[in-house]
């Protein structure tokens, strides 16, 4: 590899460079407090070989990751990304998914959810990048995960060692998280850089989608004490995403009740849950969106199935990132363990 004597230089300067941290100056999340850095002088003067080093490292992260190479070119605009995304003859807008990922045993499981995941990632057109509404990243505010490398995050317990010894290495991609930040400016989106990652609402679908954890990913918090109208409303800025090569999912459960749950083979569904699954199912074709954002509680069905608004919420991304000329396609259908609905679905091409 031919590496100009200059960008060496940089990183022997930025390896040694004193550096003086100054604890609880600065947070990235209400609950998270980070490191502040301050760097010498030194450093600061090589701003220009500073961000070879960071390109150069890019590259290195990518390749002993088993070839995944990052953009060594830092986007300045979403529209920069669509032209990439064009160039590559694929002009394609890209669907929105919302899908059930229920229980995280899921993530290791061969089953008829999982291997319709597979067929899933098979038959779409390749993203440049991943955004995902998890129902297990909420927040104060409304935050982006902001880092080359999110950690994969076991957000659980009680569960086989196996399942703990998933990881999940797919790439982030800073870049396109900052021109997200700049591009919607209502509401206020905040850049996390290392207090979040990866959490099993991401990780236990994608690796049966795209098991080479290849295609960059980044997740989008969910602000939990806003109304379902702030975030049907976030879902439309984010439609835009479609176009420029962004795969949008939102991941939860439209039926999710751990209280009532069974976990015997086979369980048969309560009442309530394949009522209130049909409901939405119904207000899905007729696209009667009014009625998924305010009605879903004005029913007892819609109460026992959904008794936080955690796993509801990232259904209301999608619907805000549908075009109204979008196909619908219903991907799977499934009651699991008698109080989780499976029900996964896409707007858009597949």
């Amino acid at each position: 590899m031919n590496i100009p004597g200059a960008l060496l230089i940089s990183i022997c300067l930025i390896s040694f460079a004193p550096v003086k941290y100054v604890s609880g100056s600065y947070k990235t999340h209400p609950i998270h407090s980070n490191l502040k850095f301050e760097v010498s002088d030194l450093v600061n003067s090589t701003k220009l070989m500073v961000r070879g080093f960071i390109m150069l490292r890019r590259y290195f992260l990518g390749f002993l990751s088993g070839g995944v190479v990052m953009s060594a070119v830092k986007l300045n605009s979403l529209n920069e990304l669509g032209e990439i995304f064009s160039k590559k003859k694929k002009n394609k807008t890209l669907p929105a998914l919302f899908l059930g990922h229920g229980s995280p045993m899921n993530a290791i499981e061969d089953n008829r959810f999982t291997r319709s995941l597979n067929a899933l990632g098979e038959a779409m057109a390749r993203p440049e990048a991943i955004l995902v509404i998890s129902a297990h990243w909420m927040t104060e505010g409304t935050w982006i995960t902001h880092m080359d490398r999110p950690k994969t995050i076991h957000d659980f317990h009680g569960f086989p060692q196996q399942l703990f010894d998933v990881q999940y290495p797919a790439p982030g991609r800073p870049d396109i998280a900052e021109a997200i930040q700049k591009d919607i400016v209502d509401p206020k989106i905040h850049l996390d850089h290392e207090a979040w990652g990866l959490d099993h609402g991401t990780w236990a679908v994608l690796r049966h989608m795209y098991p080479d954890a290849n295609i960059p990913v980044m997740q989008l918090s969910i602000y939990m004490s806003q109304p379902p109208e702030y975030h049907l409303k976030l879902g439309q800025e984010l439609a835009k995403l479609r176009e420029k090569g962004i795969l949008i999912v939102g991941s939860g459960n439209i039926v999710h009740n751990l209280r009532k749950i069974r976990w015997e083979n086979n369980p048969t569904p309560y009442d309530w849950a394949l009522e209130f699954d049909d409901w939405t199912k119904q207000k899905l074709l007729g696209r009667d969106f009014k009625a998924l954002q305010n009605d879903f509680l004005k029913m007892e069905a819609g109460k026992l199935s959904v008794p936080s608004m955690d796993h509801y919420y990232p259904l209301l991304y999608v619907l805000g990132a549908s075009n109204p000329k979008d196909e619908l396609s219903f991907e799977y259908e499934e009651i699991q363990n008698a109080s989780i609905s499976m029900r996964s679905f896409s707007f858009g091409p597949v």
